[in-house]
């Protein structure tokens, strides 16, 4: 049973307050009466997060945590008291703890921050930090041009935003390289451009050519079955009136009207599209 995790558990008692679920090595944790379901009979397989209350003893839930451990994300402080302060965790039974040694800053109710999830091991208690830099990893990434990556949104920074990516490494998305409103907390997809030598690693927002070009080219076929086979944008049309519909570039639109063209599913001429017949 992995504490600050997901855990798929088996039903194997129920008691008044709820029902008790056991790992294959027959450790039991409580899942509370207000979580359990009718279709959670003995020997039933439940998907739960474990945690530890208020008095670090071991509890399930069915609700989602922001981020288990090992995770980084964004989240709002409701209190601070004498031992730290206290961070929305989606949880309603359990506030996230940062103690003051773990902060950057003196954190401030109703303010939000990027902190990192994880289980003390002195007290065996899940807490969280804001010194993300000491769980990422020191060694050098061995990402591929173009390989897809998750990107969490850290800090704005003059030359773009600061990421986080996959968890584990250091990043940057710079300004020219962001074509929407990206915001701190944001988790995106991202494609790697390259690893830098301090091992930071600059990422893009923008899919693969390829795979624009092809997620294009299935959007306008669904488009023109919506709209009788037909529509008035062209390889001709401006570039502001193609981005409206289709919110790519028309270089993009270009290629994918050109791809659709040579498997001879839209015909082509200057006023429209249409869908071939056969296509319809």
């Amino acid at each position: 049973m992995e504490i600050g995790n997901y855990n798929e558990l088996r039903v194997s008692r129920t008691v008044d307050f709820g029902v008790y679920l056991s790992d294959t090595e027959g450790h039991e944790v409580l899942l509370p009466k207000r979580y359990v379901t009718d279709r959670m009979p003995v020997g039933a397989r439940v998907n739960v997060f474990v945690y530890n209350d208020s008095e670090n003893r071991p509890v399930a839930t069915t609700e989602t945590p922001t981020a288990v451990v090992g995770q980084t994300a964004l989240m709002r402080v409701k209190a601070v008291n004498a031992v730290g302060a206290f961070m929305d965790w989606g949880l309603v039974a359990k506030d996230l703890l940062v103690p003051f040694r773990e902060q950057r800053v003196d954190m401030k109710a109703g303010r939000s921050y990027v902190v990192h999830v994880y289980l003390d091991r002195e007290s065996g208690r899940i807490v969280a930090s804001a010194k993300l830099d000491k769980f990422l990893s020191p060694d050098r990434p061995n990402y591929y041009h173009r390989q897809r990556v998750d990107v969490l949104v850290v800090q704005r920074t003059e030359l773009g935003f600061k990421v986080i990516v996959n968890d584990s490494h250091w990043g940057m998305i710079y300004h020219n390289e962001i074509m929407s409103d990206v915001n701190i907390g944001d988790r995106l997809t991202g494609y790697v451009k390259q690893v830098r030598d301090d091992g930071k690693v600059d990422v893009t927002l923008a899919k693969i050519e390829k795979a624009r070009v092809d997620e294009l080219s299935t959007s306008i076929l669904t488009h023109l079955r919506h709209n009788n086979g037909t529509m008035p944008l062209t390889d001709k049309s401006s570039p502001e009136d193609i981005y409206k519909t289709f919110g790519c570039s028309k270089k993009d639109f270009k290629k994918a009207l050109g791809l659709l063209y040579k498997q001879q599913v839209i015909e082509l001429s200057p006023e429209m599209t249409r869908l071939k017949a056969k296509m319809r």
